[in-house]
């Protein structure tokens, strides 16, 4: 595996992307349809996997002056020894040419945290893919298809959909010498992916629609980043923003969250302690399930809920780990 100075390290642990998700049951989403700007598709077989929304704010930082580092960072646990200290870190795999694929392309909601996980394995691996954004009104962009929700990933002409059998599908396609190492078993590993999708995506809504300010926050990206026209966008922002409020709070009695933070917080300690002392679930090297984790909570990392998230639990470490090994973008720009 390629290593990476510790001076690099910082500029990518600073040059992070934030997006607010949120978490919505069938029926809400049937009275909400307008505001698929912000949705989470699960695409999960499994009978409790639900549509989700979420928001997005960019955050850079300058790694030549430590003190704008510090400032931009903020509550992040991990951003004083990364400052501080030169060390090696794990780059992201690549996978050999002749099993690369030659067109990827991925149909997407920026915002999308499941289309997050399926551009984390493919930034890890340094797969290129080209984005397709999808109007979450008119969905033109994927009339063609008769599946109707996001991610659908083309990989050579062929659909595949459902992030997590996408993901099994690349990982079927990268030789076993290549492979994400685990120190875990199989069943450990299909364990934790389905913690992410069945417990972890329905605490998140509830957090980053916590109050009025949040719930504006995470819409603030969908106006501007969202594939929308001018008259959805202003709509969206904030006839969006205040319905998904109200939203929120019947989403936690629907998952039974008495309080939104705390639940966030365990959720975060319950993952540190999986790993039990190892870099990653995975070992040496990040997992799947790793990735599922990292793909989910990357949408909110720099909002408030994720810097409060960083700030009260154990996780930022494990995260600026992540953040390293998956490394820059494997997107092509148009």
């Amino acid at each position: 595996m390629r290593r990476i100075s510790g001076r690099a390290a910082i500029r990518r642990a600073v040059e992070g992307v934030a997006v607010a998700p949120s978490v919505t049951g069938n029926s809400v989403h049937q009275h909400l349809r307008f505001f698929q700007a912000a949705p989470f598709s699960t695409n999960s077989n499994n009978s409790s996997a639900r549509s989700h929304r979420l928001s997005f704010n960019r955050i850079a930082g300058d790694q030549s002056d430590r003190a704008s580092v510090h400032l931009i960072t903020g509550a992040m646990l991990f951003s004083v020894v990364a400052a501080t200290a030169v060390e090696d870190v794990h780059a992201k795999e690549t996978v050999q040419s002749e099993f690369r694929p030659n067109d990827v392309v991925l149909y997407q909601y920026e915002a999308c945290p499941f289309c997050n996980k399926v551009k984390a394995f493919l930034d890890y691996y340094d797969i290129p893919y080209k984005v397709e954004e999808v109007n979450p009104i008119s969905k033109k962009e994927i009339k063609w298809s008769d599946y109707q929700k996001v991610p659908i990933l083309t990989v050579d002409g062929e659909q595949m959909v459902d992030s997590s059998v996408i993901i099994d599908k690349l990982a079927e396609k990268i030789p076993s010498d290549s492979s994400i190492g685990s120190a875990i078993d199989d069943g450990e590993e299909k364990k934790w992916r389905g913690w992410v999708d069945n417990h972890l995506v329905h605490i998140l809504s509830p957090n980053i629609y916590r109050s009025s300010s949040e719930a504006l926050e995470s819409f603030d990206y969908i106006t501007s980043h969202g594939n929308f026209s001018f008259t959805e966008r202003i709509t969206a922002k904030y006839a969006g923003a205040a319905a998904m409020y109200f939203v929120s709070k019947k989403l936690k009695k629907k998952y039974n969250i008495t309080d939104e933070r705390a639940a966030l917080y365990e959720a975060a300690e319950t993952w540190v302690d999986a790993l039990k002392g190892r870099d990653f679930l995975g070992g040496a090297k990040p997992n799947l399930a790793d990735l599922a984790v990292y793909g989910v909570l990357r949408p909110i990392r720099y909002l408030k809920s994720g810097r409060d998230m960083v700030e009260h639990t154990r996780i930022g470490d494990w995260y600026s780990r992540m953040e390293n090994a998956v490394g820059e973008s494997s997107r092509i720009q148009a």
